[in-house]
C-alpha cells in the first residue's frame, strides 16, 4: 500500500466518531457477519493473500536497491549482477501492480456482493413489513440503512479489513527489518511518531465535531428538499410558506456546509502536511545518523538507504492502527444497523400450511371482531422514526365484534362519522392488518390461514387517494397485471371511461403521470386506478371513499367506471356522500368501533336511528334532497 493511501485512510480513521467504541453491540454480532462472509471465503482468501505479497514486495525491494548501492559503493559483483538485481526490482515492480489490480479485483467483487446481498436481503424484509411500520418509519431513514449503513458494513470486508491486515503485516515486516539492519536509528525514528500523532489526534477530535456536524446539516438539507420538491410539499410552500425565509434558511445551512468544507480541507491538508514533515525529518535522522554510521563501519551505505526506504513505510501504518478500534466499531456499528432492520419480524406472515382462497367463492365474513393497532415496539423501531416518544398504556381496541357476511356479488356499504372505524374494517380484508380477536374469512377461510398471494389476487382496492408511481400509464397499470397484453390494456381503460383522454395524449400509454400521478387531475388518477384494478379482474373490490374529494363532473365520471368496475363483483364500499350508497345491498352503520345499525337505505330511515340522523345531516334545507343527488350522480350499481 502507498504512503498517499494510508496517509488517507489514517485521515478517514481520525474522522470517525470514537463514541462508537463504546456502544454495545448484541451478542452474536461478529458470528453473523461471518455467516455473511461465508459465501465469499475463497475470495477473502486469495484477497489476503494478494495483499500479504503486496506488503513482503513493499519490504524486500528497499533491501534490493540497499543491495545495489552496497554493490556500487564498494565496486563488488559485476555490472551484469547490479543489472539484474535492477531487473529483478523491476519485475517485482510489475508483480506488485499486478498483484495491486487483482486486490482492487476481489476488493470490489466482496464489496460489492456484500451490497447486493444485504440490499436485497433488507428490501425483501421491509416489504414484508405491516402498513403501521410504513406509517411510523422516517422513509429518509430507512433508505439510509440501505445505503450508508450498508455501503458502511461493506467497507468492514474490503477498505478495514485489507487496511488492517495489511499495516499489521508491513508494520511487523518492515519494523523487523529495520532492527535487523539497525536498532538504534530504528528506536530513534519512533521517537519522532508521538509528535505526528498525539497533534493528529487532537484534529481527529476537531475533524470528528465538523463532520458530525456536516452529516447533520446535510442531512437536514437532504429533509428539507425532499419535502419541499415533491409536488405536494412544493404546493404547500407557494400556498402557505414564506419563499424567502425557507431560501434564507437553506442558504443559512448550506453556508456552514461550505464553511466546514473549508476547514475540513485545512485540517486535512495540515494533517498530511504533518505527516510528510514528520517523515522528512526521520528522513534525515536515518541519512544523518545513518551516514556517520557508516562513516564508522557499523553500518553500510546501502543500509543507509534501505532504511530510509523503509522509513517511508513504518508511518503510515503507525497512524492508521492508532485508530483500529474506532475502524472496526464503526464496520461493526453498520453491520448492527443492518441487522436491527432485518431482526424486526414483519406481523403478517403466511401460514406454513396456508391455503389458497377458493376462486368460485366471493364471500367476505367478520365473526366478533375486534382490533387494535399494534404498539410501536411491535412494528417500528426508534432509530427509524425523526421523533419517538415513549407511549404510555396498552394498545386501544378500535374495533369491537364486529359481524356481517357479505354474500359474492352483494355491495355492503359502510357508513358513519369518521374515526368510527370504517377504513380499518376495510383493511382488515386484504389482510393489511391481523385481527386482535375473532376472524375475518374471505372465501370461506381466514385470511389468516389463507396464501398472501391467492388474497391479493382475490381482491382489489381503490382508495380516496389513488397513489401512482412516476412511471408510464403503462407501468402503472401493468403493476396490477405484468402479463397482461395491448387489447386488455385498452378493455380496462375503456372499462375506466378514461380509454378515449388516453388516446388524446401524444404518447398515450406511455405518458408519464408524474410524481404520485399529479400530472393527472383527481377524477384521472382515480378512473386510472379502476383501469388498474379491472385489469386485475379481482372477485372482490373494496372502495374507501373512491370520491370524497372530487367535483360533481368529475365524480360523475368515476362512478360509471366504478359501475363496471364493481358488476358482479362482490363490494365493501366506504361511503360518505350518502346519496352514492341508496341501492346497496345492505348497509352497516358504524360508530366508535361497532356496527349499530344494519339494512336498506329505505330500512334504515323507516328505524329513525344513527343512518336516520346522518341522513338529515346531510340533506339539510339549503342543499340537495336525496333524489335530485340520485337522480344527478350514477348509482355504484
Amino acid at each position: 500500500m502507498s504512503q498517499p493511501m494510508t496517509s488517507m485512510a489514517a485521515m478517514r480513521s481520525f474522522r470517525r466518531d470514537p463514541s462508537v467504541v463504546g456502544r454495545k453491540l448484541p451478542p452474536g454480532t461478529v458470528r453473523r457477519i461471518i455467516e455473511i462472509a461465508r459465501p465469499y471465503r475463497r475470495d477473502l482468501s486469495f484477497f489476503l493473500a494478494l495483499v500479504v505479497g503486496s506488503s513482503l514486495i513493499g519490504v524486500i525491494t528497499p533491501l534490493l536497491a540497499g543491495n545495489i548501492v552496497n554493490r556500487i559503493a564498494g565496486l563488488e559483483g559485476t555490472t551484469g549482477d547490479i543489472v539484474r538485481i535492477a531487473l529483478f526490482i523491476a519485475g517485482l515492480a510489475v508483480v506488485d501492480a499486478a498483484i495491486s489490480l487483482a486486490t482492487r479485483w476481489y476488493s470490489a467483487r466482496i464489496g460489492e456482493g456484500v451490497i447486493y446481498d444485504l440490499r436485497s436481503r433488507v428490501f425483501a424484509h421491509v416489504q414484508q413489513m405491516p402498513v403501521a411500520f410504513f406509517t411510523r418509519t422516517q422513509t429518509g431513514a430507512l433508505v439510509s440503512r440501505l445505503n450508508n449503513d450498508v455501503v458502511g458494513a461493506q467497507q468492514a470486508f474490503t477498505s478495514t479489513l485489507s487496511g488492517v491486515v495489511s499495516n499489521v503485516i508491513g508494520l511487523v515486516l518492515t519494523g523487523a527489518v529495520m532492527l535487523t539492519l539497525s536498532w538504534q536509528i530504528t528506536l530513534l525514528s519512533l521517537v519522532l511518531v508521538p509528535l505526528f500523532v498525539l497533534p493528529a489526534r487532537r484534529i481527529g477530535s476537531r475533524l470528528q465535531e465538523i463532520t458530525r456536524e456536516s452529516y447533520e446539516l446535510n442531512a437536514s438539507m437532504n429533509a428539507t428538499m425532499t419535502e419541499r420538491f415533491n409536488v405536494a410539499g412544493a404546493l404547500l410552500v407557494k400556498l402557505f410558506g414564506r419563499p424567502g425565509v425557507e431560501a434564507d434558511a437553506f442558504s443559512g445551512r448550506a453556508a456552514r456546509v461550505r464553511d466546514i468544507g473549508v476547514l475540513s480541507a485545512m485540517y486535512g491538508r495540515f494533517f498530511f502536511t504533518a505527516l510528510t514533515l514528520v517523515a522528512a525529518l526521520a528522513t534525515a535522522l536515518v541519512y544523518g545518523l545513518g551516514g556517520w554510521l557508516a562513516f564508522t563501519g557499523s553500518l553500510s551505505p546501502g543500509d543507509v538507504v534501505a532504511l530510509a526506504l523503509l522509513l517511508s513505510r513504518l508511518y503510515g501504518p503507525l497512524t492508521a492502527l492508532a485508530n483500529v478500534r474506532v475502524d472496526v466499531m464503526s464496520a461493526m456499528v453498520s453491520f448492527d444497523r443492518v441487522f436491527e432492520v432485518l431482526d424486526l419480524p414483519p406481523m403478517i406472515r403466511q401460514a406454513d400450511d396456508a391455503v389458497a382462497v377458493p376462486a368460485d367463492d366471493r364471500s367476505v365474513e367478520f365473526e366478533n371482531v375486534s382490533f387494535s393497532y399494534p404498539s410501536a415496539e411491535d412494528v417500528s423501531l426508534p432509530s427509524l422514526e425523526e421523533v419517538s416518544l415513549p407511549e404510555h398504556g396498552g394498545p386501544i381496541d378500535v374495533l369491537h365484534d364486529v359481524s356481517f357476511r357479505i354474500e359474492p356479488g352483494q355491495l355492503v356499504a359502510l357508513v358513519g362519522h369518521s374515526g368510527a372505524g370504517k377504513s380499518t374494517i376495510a383493511n382488515l380484508v386484504p389482510r393489511l392488518y391481523d385481527v386482535t380477536g375473532g376472524a375475518v374469512r374471505v372465501g370461506g377461510i381466514d385470511v389468516r390461514s389463507a396464501t398472501l398471494d391467492s388474497l391479493r389476487d382475490a381482491i382489489g382496492v381503490v382508495s380516496q387517494d389513488a397513489h401512482l408511481f412516476h412511471d408510464s400509464i403503462r407501468a402503472n397499470l401493468l403493476y396490477a397485471r405484468p402479463e397482461a397484453d395491448e387489447e386488455q390494456l385498452w378493455s380496462a381503460l375503456e372499462g375506466a371511461r378514461i380509454a378515449a383522454l388516453v388516446r388524446s395524449l401524444p404518447q398515450g400509454l406511455d405518458t408519464v403521470v408524474g410524481d404520485r400521478g399529479y400530472r393527472m387531475s383527481g377524477g384521472e388518477k382515480q378512473r386510472l386506478a379502476i383501469a388498474r384494478v379491472l385489469l386485475k379482474a379481482p372477485g372482490i373490490v373494496i372502495l374507501d371513499e373512491a370520491t370524497a374529494h372530487l367535483d360533481s363532473e368529475s365524480e360523475a365520471a368515476v362512478q360509471e367506471a366504478l359501475d363496471t368496475a364493481l358488476d358482479g363483483r362482490t363490494a365493501l364500499v366506504i361511503a360518505h356522500r350518502l346519496s352514492t350508497v341508496r341501492s346497496a345491498d345492505r348497509i352497516l352503520v358504524v360508530d366508535g368501533g361497532r356496527i349499530v345499525e344494519s339494512g336498506t337505505h329505505a330500512e334504515l330511515l323507516a328505524l329513525g336511528g344513527r343512518y336516520a340522523d346522518l341522513h338529515r345531516t346531510q340533506f339539510a334545507d339549503g342543499e340537495r334532497r336525496p333524489a335530485d343527488a340520485a337522480g344527478a350522480l350514477p348509482s355504484l350499481l
